[in-house]
C-alpha cells in the first residue's frame, strides 16, 4: 500500500479549462467564467493515462455567446444544467486530490482562470503549489523560443488530436499524451 506522500508523486492532474468568451471584449456586466474542467489524471509508475473526467460548472455571472458554442460546443442550455464553481471545486479536491496532487496545463491561462476567479467568488483555491505549464516544458524539450499551441505541439510530436479541440476533457487527455512524451524523452520534471 502506498502512502500519502507516494501517492502524491506517483499521479499528475492535467487539467484544461473552457470559459465564456466572445468574439471581442465581453458584454457590459459580464466576465469570463469557468464553464468545464476537463481533467486527465496520468500515473507516473505506469507511465499512461489512467482517467479522464469533465465537470460542467454553471456560470453565475456571463452567458454562453455563438462564438463561445462555435469554440467549445457548449451552449447555454449545456451549461444550465451543469453545477456551481464552488461544487466543481469541491470535486476537485473530494474526487481527484488536487490539494495533494502536483498538477499541469498548457500554458498558464488555466492557473490564473482559477486564481481570478477563486478570489471573485471567495472560493479556496482548489489546487497543490505544484503547477508546470506543460507548453513551457515542450518549448523548452524542442529548443523553441516560444510556446506553441496544443494542437501544433501534437503535430510536431507525431500524435493525433483525440477528440474535439477545445473540449476541455478532451484538451486534458490530449495534453497528458504531450507529457507522457515528454516524461518518454527524459524532458519533463521529475515527480
Amino acid at each position: 500500500m502506498l502512502s500519502n506522500g507516494e501517492f502524491e508523486r506517483r499521479y499528475l492532474n492535467v487539467v484544461d479549462v473552457e470559459a465564456t468568451c466572445w468574439e471581442g471584449k465581453p458584454p457590459r456586466g459580464q466576465v469570463s467564467e469557468i464553464i468545464e474542467i476537463g481533467l486527465c489524471v496520468v500515473d507516473f509508475t505506469l507511465r499512461r493515462r489512467v482517467a479522464k473526467h469533465s465537470v460542467i460548472v454553471r456560470p453565475a455571472r456571463s452567458k454562453v455567446s455563438g462564438f463561445c458554442t462555435e469554440l467549445t460546443g457548449h451552449t447555454q442550455e449545456t451549461v444550465d444544467v451543469g453545477i456551481p464553481f464552488a461544487d466543481a471545486c469541491r470535486i476537485l479536491t473530494d474526487v481527484h486530490d488536487s490539494r495533494t496532487r502536483p498538477w499541469a496545463s498548457w500554458g498558464d491561462y488555466d492557473r490564473r482562470q482559477f486564481e481570478r476567479q477563486c478570489a471573485a467568488e471567495g472560493t479556496p483555491y482548489p489546487f497543490h503549489p505544484d503547477h508546470t505549464n506543460a507548453k513551457k516544458v515542450f518549448a523548452e524539450a524542442n529548443g523553441l523560443p516560444r510556446g506553441v499551441g496544443m494542437a501544433r505541439a501534437l503535430t510536431m510530436s507525431d500524435l493525433p488530436l483525440d477528440g474535439r479541440h477545445h473540449s476541455g476533457a478532451d484538451d486534458a487527455w490530449n495534453i497528458a499524451a504531450l507529457i507522457l512524451r515528454l516524461i518518454h524523452v527524459g524532458h519533463w520534471p521529475s515527480p
